[in-house]
């Protein structure tokens, strides 16, 4: 199935709470979800009793939506918490958080994960010194994430960087202004993650 290219705030509505999808947007009152805060379509004003099943499917695809991955590389994510140590859905969130795209968007290199997908894409960024172009790429306790040498004059950084200096990073990196570079000084724990996420209804849908 390919990527989801329809507008973006439709997802948000869908799922009725912001996801971030769109950056420095989804703070102002341009966002969908300030304005019309009901699911789109014609029938999108209407309350329906959400199933059990419903209710289940709706997390995950909130989940995916989150952090932009399709069906297909969720599932593989899901089958790798399954069968390690802890508890799934905290091993899901944590897998996913350890994504090379969303580590960019978490250092305030990209102004939504989206954005921080195209610039891994584009090959601005290495890990511990080595080039490194794939937006799902894994990282580990102890890996360094930077800008490349030649790209730190990117203008779309720079800005990046100075309007998300206020922006919190997560307990787990640690950001380096100066060099552009942030580590990984362990992997996300439950605490760390604030989506709005009820990771045991994915584990529930997944388990029938």
């Amino acid at each position: 199935m390919s990527r989801y290219k329809d507008e973006q705030c439709r997802v948000c509505r869908r799922e009725g709470q912001k996801l971030f999808l769109k950056g420095s947007r989804c703070y102002t009152d341009k966002c969908s979800i300030a304005r019309r805060n009901y699911a789109p379509g014609q029938h999108g004003q209407r309350r329906k009793k959400m199933s059990e099943y419903g209710t289940q499917l709706r997390e995950k695809q909130k989940t995916k939506a989150f952090y932009g991955v399709q069906e297909k590389q969720f599932r593989k994510y899901f089958e790798m918490a399954s069968v390690t140590k802890g508890v799934t859905g905290e091993r899901l969130l944590q897998i996913l958080e350890s994504r090379l795209d969303n580590v960019v968007y978490r250092l305030g290199f990209g102004v939504s994960r989206a954005q921080a997908r195209q610039l891994v894409n584009h090959g601005h960024f290495e890990v511990n010194g080595k080039k490194v172009d794939i937006p799902s790429y894994l990282v580990k306790a102890g890996d360094v994430v930077s800008v490349r040498e030649i790209r730190k004059d990117n203008k779309t950084i720079k800005e990046n960087v100075e309007n998300n200096s206020s922006r919190p990073i997560p307990a787990w990196l640690e950001k380096d202004n100066e060099k552009l570079s942030g580590k990984v000084i362990r992997l996300a724990s439950r605490e760390d993650i604030d989506i709005p996420v009820q990771e045991h209804l994915i584990v529930e849908l997944y388990s029938k």
